[in-house]
């Protein structure tokens, strides 16, 4: 039996709620099954407001997604509606969106669905209502009690790249480098394209942290101090990592053929050249969880919410990689 996929609601004044629906109006292109942690009230409303034949079904539990999908949109009530209308976020929804995203989580855990995948949420609303957790990667990992960090990496066609630091601003970036987190999201990286990418034998393309990878200490001792040791730590426990090499010309076509993921120091260094090369099919995944996580590489873009014009290439591409990745692991 194929579980179906578990989506979260995402902010609900962003474009989760009409992306999950026009994936679903895709579902004949391969889309597979999902259940949508929402409110049904709320998509019937955005159905019509949109002119969208969409039929809404409330079911009990993921499991049931499968034998409802082909004909209605499964939906697990998430008990409450949302107040927020399309663009204005309102903080008193926090909550709604915190139990969706805890819902999914343990229905994937509980095994009644294969693979959990998110929308995008809204950070500063949250933050106004309390929210500790700096993203949506960092809170994923505090719920599945891991103790040790989740590795966030973003793949599309072509390119597949992880940030070393996360959400941190570049001088709290750059003095929290060291080479043992890079060793980390290297080992982490190369387990999980083994896993869950069927690549045998990986290549890991290591960024400098400088300009021209510091020119030999020209401009900054970082490469040499942080970044070559963590490479030498990670050739030696058999993972073909190459660097540190100059970021600017790691992203060419030519080059993105010579390894199968890319090793970033900040996130800025990683997500320009995704977003560049594949702003509408990139996923957002994140590695070293007990359970499998992607998202839509994009936000909640407020200022076309509710308008129908949102493009849900991302998010099918998101319910795709996890269900690849969730065989995967069910065939291993």
């Amino acid at each position: 039996m194929v579980l179906p996929l578990a989506l979260t609601m995402g902010e609900p004044a962003g474009i989760g709620g009409e992306i999950a629906m026009a994936a679903w109006l895709r579902r004949a292109e391969g889309v597979p099954a999902f259940c949508l942690i929402d409110d049904p009230g709320r998509l019937a409303r955005l159905a019509a407001a949109l002119g969208w034949e969409v039929d809404i079904r409330a079911i009990a539990e993921p499991g049931l997604a499968s034998a409802v999908f082909g004909e209605a949109l499964p939906v697990m009530p998430i008990g409450a509606a949302p107040r927020a209308a399309p663009g204005k976020p309102d903080a008193a929804d926090a909550t709604l969106v915190l139990r969706a995203i805890e819902t999914a989580v343990a229905e994937v855990r509980s095994g009644r669905a294969a693979a959990l995948v998110t929308n995008p949420i809204n950070k500063d609303a949250l933050y106004r209502a309390g929210f500790k957790h700096p993203g949506h990667t960092e809170y994923l990992a505090a719920l599945a009690g891991s103790e040790k960090p989740a590795v966030m990496m973003l793949a599309g066609a072509d390119l597949r790249v992880v940030p070393v630091t996360i959400h941190l601003a570049l001088r709290e970036a750059v003095n929290a480098l060291t080479a043992a987190a890079i060793v980390y999201a290297g080992r982490v990286v190369a387990a999980a394209l083994r896993r869950d990418f069927g690549i045998a034998a990986p290549v890991l393309a290591v960024a400098g942290l400088n300009p021209h990878a510091g020119e030999n200490g020209g401009l900054g001792h970082e490469d040499i101090d942080i970044v070559a040791p963590a490479v030498a730590q990670l050739r030696d426990a058999g993972i073909d990592a190459r660097g540190p090499l100059a970021a600017d010309t790691m992203f060419h076509a030519a080059a993105r053929r010579g390894y199968d993921a890319a090793l970033c120091m900040y996130h800025d260094q990683a997500l320009i050249p995704i977003k560049t090369i594949d702003f509408d099919g990139a996923v957002n995944v994140t590695l070293g969880l007990p359970f499998i996580r992607t998202s839509p590489d994009h936000g909640t873009a407020f200022d076309i919410a509710g308008q129908g014009l949102a493009r849900p290439d991302s998010l099918i591409a998101a319910l795709r990689m996890a269900a690849a990745m969730a065989a995967r692991r069910a065939a291993s």
